[in-house]
């Protein structure tokens, strides 16, 4: 019986240095896979350009998982369809930090703006398909990381383009949602302080025809419309531009800067101006020609059809991955805050040539402050602009 007892007393002793060091226990236990968690928007009112964004988020995971995952340890991504509706993206949240992740894929504005108080009261690391100004401040979303430019610098950029050819009054035709009207304070304000005007108009879900949107634009003497909604309504209101016969430059912000856009708008995207942080599939950016195309042509499938927002979605979860593998790489516990410290350290990461370098601070989580203006020409969009930022 003493020497059973010695025996446990060796082994309890031996499990406690072990923890001691960081070999047992927490989240590193036994070397297992690191948990995701994510929400798609695949049969809701943004899943025209959700589904080919979630298609990169997941076979980046696929990319990472086949070549060794990180350190040898494969990702376990958690996701599933919230049709965009907010309380789903809160119960899915909810069930996904149940199940021990430690970091978070979102998606639209509203539900991203929604979970940020509890995803920094969780120590989450949160990045998201939003662009929300608002999730760029750490004193107010501290987990919230943004690899896109801000909607309001996106708009910002786009009122000065539109200011330097000579307009003086702006349409922001948007989303009616949170994702749509993010920009237009900001937007407004920027204008005020520049001699110029901006008027908000909502497009309603569902609308099949834009002409009382339209009349409205024509009412205000907006020169140029500047559009913050997805692919598919934004063409049905270029259509309408195009029918009515109106004279009005087009720019669109992020979310209708892609290729579907033009297919749905045919003719009329002709001359369109799209406003992208992002490089297209055809840009020939390194990540791209090197890392995303070759994982395609491998997979059987064709990037350029699956197009700017499938590139999208993969340079973002490769930079959560980054910081995930610097912490592994530092020998510490794979948690949301050494995860969110990591981030916080980016300064220039290179993503390839897909964006500007990015760099967060324990400041500033909006990483990304420029973008590259396209024009569409004969259907393909063509860079029309080196990049830009808010202000210069």
């Amino acid at each position: 019986m003493k020497r059973k007892a010695f025996l446990v007393f060796i082994v309890l002793v031996f499990a406690l240095v072990l923890t001691a060091c960081g070999g047992g226990g927490g989240d590193d236990a036994a070397a297992g896979p690191i948990k995701i968690g994510g929400i798609h928007d695949l049969t809701g009112p943004t899943s025209d350009v959700s589904t080919p964004y979630a298609d990169g988020v997941r076979d980046y995971v696929k990319f990472v998982n086949e070549n060794g995952g990180i350190d040898g340890r494969q990702i376990e991504f958690m996701s599933q369809d919230y049709a965009y509706a907010v309380d789903q993206a809160e119960q899915l949240y909810s069930q996904y930090t149940s199940e021990g992740i430690v970091a978070f894929q979102g998606w639209g504005t509203g539900d991203t703006e929604a979970l940020r108080t509890r995803v920094g009261e969780d120590q989450i690391p949160f990045m998201s398909a939003s662009y929300s100004a608002a999730l760029t401040n750490p004193a107010d979303a501290p987990y919230n990381f943004l690899i896109g430019t801000s909607y309001s610098d996106q708009f910002i950029i786009a009122l000065q383009y539109a200011k330097e050819h000579g307009a003086t009054t702006v349409a922001l035709l948007h989303h009616d949602s949170p994702f749509g009207t993010s920009p237009l304070e900001d937007g407004k304000a920027w204008a005020e302080a520049n001699g110029m005007a901006v008027v908000g108009i909502p497009m309603p879900g569902g609308t099949s025809d834009f002409t009382a949107q339209l009349t409205q634009v024509q009412d205000a003497g907006a020169e140029f419309i500047v559009i913050q909604n997805v692919s598919s309504p934004a063409a049905t209101l270029t259509k309408d531009v195009a029918r009515l016969g109106m004279d009005t430059q087009i720019i669109c912000l992020n979310w209708c800067s892609d290729e579907l856009f033009v297919e749905l708008a045919g003719d009329a995207a002709e001359g369109v101006i799209a406003a992208s942080p992002f490089a297209f599939p055809n840009s020939g950016a390194d990540l791209i020609q090197n890392e995303i195309r070759p994982y395609t042509e491998k997979a059987g499938k064709n990037l350029d059809e699956l197009g700017l927002h499938y590139v999208q979605g993969w340079t973002t979860m490769r930079a959560m991955v980054d910081a995930i593998r610097q912490v592994v790489a530092d020998g510490k516990d794979v948690t949301g805050p050494n995860i969110k410290a990591a981030l916080e350290a980016f300064s220039n990461y290179s993503t390839g040539g897909v964006t500007t370098p990015i760099t967060f601070t324990a400041t500033d989580h909006g990483g990304n402050k420029a973008l590259q203006l396209y024009q569409v020409q004969n259907g393909v969009h063509q860079k029309l602009t080196e990049y830009i930022s808010a202000g210069g």
